[in-house]
């Protein structure tokens, strides 16, 4: 049977373009604990978006930041997350929710519950940022055994622009 999802799956996408990722069949790469599958990239849309589904664990944040020209949509799958946008409290979320930021706002985001796991539909250049702060798994998908080094952080934001605005507000 596989190999018949298989045969279809390539004629799709040498007729139309389109493709098919099964599960762990995308491209999975690291943040320390976090993993990133990128579902769909730039390149695979037609330059139309990016999008990974992410998992990570309780604790896990990104500090206040934007990008100006890149749209960022998450859709909470699994877990709890708080997202902070602009000067505004946290708004905690959970499976089902759907938070779409335009270019420009400030934003930052905490898991709260166990693990969380969320889809990130964004822009393909903003995808290639994502791509230039993590990692390439190590065979069977574990984590690199190496971690990302902060200056090519920085270096990456420069490159894609995304300006840190400052730390996530205190949990009360």
């Amino acid at each position: 049977m596989r190999d018949l999802y298989e045969r279809r799956s390539d004629s799709v996408k040498e007729a139309t373009d389109a493709y098919l990722h099964r599960p762990n069949e995308a491209e999975l790469r690291w943040m320390g604990e976090t993993s990133t599958y990128f579902l769909a990239t730039g390149d695979e849309t037609g330059g139309t978006f990016t999008l990974v589904d992410e998992r990570a664990k309780r604790g896990v944040s990104v500090p206040l930041h934007l990008h100006r020209d890149d749209m960022e949509s998450f859709y909470v799958v699994e877990g709890e997350i708080t997202f902070f946008v602009g000067d505004q409290a946290g708004e905690k979320a959970g499976a089902g929710s759907f938070v779409h930021l335009p270019g420009g706002v400030v934003h930052g985001f905490r898991v709260e519950s166990d693990t969380a796991r969320y889809l990130i539909l964004t822009t393909p250049h903003h995808g290639e940022f994502y791509r230039a702060i993590t990692l390439p798994s190590r065979a069977g998908g574990s984590p690199p055994l190496e971690s990302i080094d902060e200056s090519q952080i920085e270096q990456a934001c420069k490159e894609y622009g995304v300006e840190f605005v400052g730390p996530l507000p205190r949990e009360d």
